[in-house]
């Protein structure tokens, strides 16, 4: 029965449905906060739509809670084009990221995996990211959009919480490819507001070509599926350093009904805790809750 549902992103297979509702609640009040809506929200009426469980191996107690990936299990195909674009991406932002080179631009060898593990474990973005972890992200992103019965695994957690009191969803990173594959798949639904915060939405041949429902084609444009009614508003906010939202305007793709925002989210660009207390992710949350 909530009026918000929260959607987190990769690397939370440790975290829970109440933990991390503890975190994003002072961060999304704090939103609110800045957009001269406080109150308009309590905790009690936010929910998770928590799946991280589903990636965590069983019986395995690891510190980090991740295999102990290397290099070598970056897999060729998917995984290895997603790295390629987020060392590209670190690249062009942090003057400190060696640039992969004509060699390296598919991460097509072992040797030029571990390059970019190494440069991207020295950018701004992943300095405190472990490797295994690094690729353990790569993994669960390749999983959901390539594994059907992960990705309705995934899916059917976020949609069990979407009821008809829900008015808003939050959703960062993969868990905004989860969230509007969800609100695709409910027809009549009476969400009010999407906001997608750090969302790799826009990337086009390894995200936006997988998407349920398909995009359709015109020429060479793609034309995704809008996600409700029309009274559905969407907001997608993209940092200026994250990294994963390597397309930042998703109008392109989604048309220009999707209302984008640059934020500065300092070296923190990717966490969600920086995009929720943002005055336009406030406002985005608040025009869905009015």
């Amino acid at each position: 029965m909530a009026r918000l549902v929260c959607v987190h992103g990769m690397g939370q297979q440790v975290q829970g449905e109440d933990r991390l509702r503890a975190v994003w609640w002072p961060a999304l009040s704090d939103g609110l906060r800045r957009a001269g809506a406080e109150g308009e929200l309590r905790e009690s009426d936010v929910a998770v739509g928590f799946y991280g469980d589903l990636f965590r191996p069983a019986g395995q107690l690891l510190a980090a809670g991740d295999p102990p990936f290397t290099a070598g299990d970056v897999e060729e195909g998917f995984e290895r084009e997603l790295l390629a674009e987020w060392w590209r991406e670190a690249a062009r932002i942090d003057p400190a990221v060696v640039p992969p080179n004509a060699t390296d631009t598919l991460v097509a060898t072992p040797r030029s995996v571990q390059a970019a593990l190494r440069a991207l474990s020295g950018s701004k973005f992943f300095a405190n990211l472990a490797l295994r972890s690094m690729v353990a992200d790569l993994k669960q992103v390749r999983a959901y959009l390539t594994d059907q019965q992960v990705r309705e695994r995934v899916r059917g957690r976020v949609m069990g919480q979407i009821d008809p009191n829900t008015q808003v969803l939050v959703a960062h990173s993969l868990g905004s490819v989860v969230a509007y594959e969800a609100l695709c798949a409910l027809p009549g639904h009476g969400v009010r507001a999407l906001v997608t915060i750090g969302s790799p939405l826009g990337i086009r041949n390894l995200v936006v070509d997988r998407l349920h429902p398909a995009p359709k084609r015109t020429g060479k444009a793609l034309h995704g599926a809008w996600p409700g009614g029309d009274g559905l508003a969407w907001t997608n906010l993209a940092g200026r350093g994250d990294v994963v939202a390597l397309v930042k305007d998703l109008r392109p793709v989604f048309g220009d009904r999707v209302r984008s925002g640059l934020l500065s989210n300092g070296t923190h660009a990717h966490d969600a805790t920086s995009y929720l207390t943002d005055a336009l992710c406030g406002k985005a949350i608040a025009e869905g809750l009015a």
